[in-house]
């Protein structure tokens, strides 16, 4: 995602798929606890669904929404951790296997905490 871009901006934002479907509205970022650095957003999916959890890198925000490099299929099925608690160094991995992505450990472990809320502190 852009750098300079606050967070806190991107609650209640609309959240688009790779096709340009909306998935639904930011509820959520968090923060990795060691860079500070936005990692994931939570999308509220529906009226009556729950929060799926999308990277925001490679995301990218464009016009005042949030593009997803995904289809929503696959956004709508990643696990379920639910939202406001912090997320373990397990679950994030199970998010990055979720999505295919590269872990972005430089040494390849996971050792630390993830998921501080934006705004928390």
């Amino acid at each position: 995602m852009q750098t300079g871009i606050d967070p806190r901006s991107l609650i209640g934002r609309r959240a688009f798929d790779i096709n340009g479907v909306k998935i639904g509205t930011v509820d959520e970022v968090y923060l990795d606890d060691a860079t500070g650095r936005p990692e994931w957003a939570a999308v509220r999916t529906g009226l009556f669904s729950r929060d799926a959890f999308v990277p925001l890198e490679p995301s990218e925000f464009v016009e005042e929404h949030l593009r997803v490099p995904f289809d929503k299929a696959l956004i709508k099925d990643a696990p379920d951790f639910g939202v406001g608690r912090h997320l373990s160094p397990e679950q994030e991995l199970q998010l990055y296997h979720h999505y295919g992505l590269e872990v972005p450990f430089p040494d390849g472990t996971a050792d630390h905490d993830f998921g501080t809320l934006a705004g928390e502190g």
